[in-house]
């Protein structure tokens, strides 16, 4: 067992839980849809101890540099004021949960929470010295969000029944886990969040 408390230094981060990132969106990761009982979850321990909930969306605008008609790699996706971007209606979000917009400007794609946002900022003004992440994908935003995180000086946990994988490359989530866990994110099970102490997954 690794005494892993949540403090109140602790804050939750849900990456792009967005309907174009679920199953039917335009750009939907398979299995997406069964995070969201988990994370909702964890949104319902956080609440009850009163700690900082946060939930990142890419907010494209419609000729986004990531999209392939401008050259990307992807097909439009999370164009900002769309369905597509609206965080799932399953998602049981509070209402004083902390948005933060990604990649809102034509010509920069961020798949870190961190990159181009004050979220960093946001995160110490509120005390928070550890973030657990969860959401989609593992292998872009949730991979690029922790190594940010970790960056910038916060401590990471990850809960991997509460992510899943784009997995263009069979693998791409398994490494994604294990190059988060080499720079120093923690892995915990999902029914141990909450608990006396949590267990390394």
């Amino acid at each position: 067992m690794s005494a892993i408390h949540l403090e109140p230094s602790d804050a939750l981060l849900i990456i792009d839980m967005q309907v174009d990132f679920l199953p039917g969106g335009a750009l939907g990761v398979d299995a997406g849809h069964e995070v969201v009982a988990p994370i909702n979850h964890l949104i319902e321990l956080f609440r009850e101890q009163g700690l900082p909930i946060v939930a990142s969306r890419d907010w494209h605008p419609e000729n986004h540099c990531s999209f392939a008609a401008q050259g990307g790699p992807w097909p439009p996706h999370c164009v900002a004021g769309t369905p597509g971007a609206e965080f799932t209606a399953e998602l049981a979000l509070p209402d004083d949960a902390i948005v933060v917009s990604k990649a809102d400007t034509a010509a920069q794609d961020a798949y870190s929470a961190f990159n181009g946002t004050n979220l960093a900022g946001e995160l110490r003004a509120r005390g928070v010295g550890r973030v657990t992440v969860c959401g989609l994908a593992t292998d872009y935003c949730v991979l690029n969000t922790v190594t940010d995180a970790l960056e910038e000086g916060f401590d990471a946990i990850i809960v991997p029944e509460a992510m899943r994988a784009v997995d263009a490359e069979a693998g791409d989530g398994r490494r994604a886990m294990d190059r988060m866990v080499a720079r120093g994110a923690v892995p915990v099970r999902l029914g141990e969040v909450g608990m006396t102490a949590l267990s390394v997954a």
